[in-house]
């Protein structure tokens, strides 16, 4: 997982106790805007995540928690602003990045889909994961993609009677039989 993004914590994971490590991450105010910004909402005011990292053998790491966030959407009904909030649980495998390759090299059988298989490994790189970029991914994923106020409700318009078109001449001729 590569790091760029506004909200970075890096992790070696060489450093890790076998008996595995928990770690608490928060994002900052500037962080906060950046990652509204990127989501185009109006304001993140609380974002944090508790993340369990464990060695998983062969170099492996399992990262497992939660993220957890505040902030104020958009309703697409009524275009004004609520608070709303994102709580999504976190599970993802990483492995070395020569072991991930590895395991992407086709083989010779068809690869047969289901939905209890579990995702490929997100690779190590450098030894190192992002654990402030999988927390705003799953932030991310956690936004209601059409958000709406609560009790905000959608008005119709009427109908205004008849309406012109081009088929309405077609609609009249149909009506009387005529071609």
């Amino acid at each position: 997982m590569a790091s760029a993004g506004p909200f970075s914590r890096v992790v070696r994971v060489d450093a890790l106790p076998k008996e595995g490590q928990t770690f608490a991450i928060e994002a900052n105010p500037t962080e906060r805007a950046e990652l509204a910004e990127f989501n185009k909402l109006p304001s993140i005011e609380v974002l944090t995540a508790s993340l369990n990292l464990r060695h998983t053998g062969r170099g492996g790491v399992r990262v497992t928690g939660a993220v957890h966030a505040d902030l104020t959407q958009v309703c697409g009904v009524s275009l004004d602003p609520f608070p709303a909030s994102v709580d999504e649980a976190i599970d993802v495998r990483f492995a070395p990045a020569t072991e991930e390759a590895a395991l992407r090299r086709p083989s010779r059988e068809p690869d047969e889909i289901s939905m209890a298989d579990e995702d490929k490994p997100d690779p190590i790189i450098d030894r190192k994961i992002d654990l402030g970029a999988l927390a705003a991914e799953f932030f991310t994923l956690g936004l209601d993609p059409y958000p709406r106020k609560p009790g905000a409700l959608f008005d119709s318009p009427e109908e205004t009677g008849s309406v012109d078109s081009p088929f309405s001449s077609l609609a009249e001729r149909l009506k009387d039989g005529r071609k």
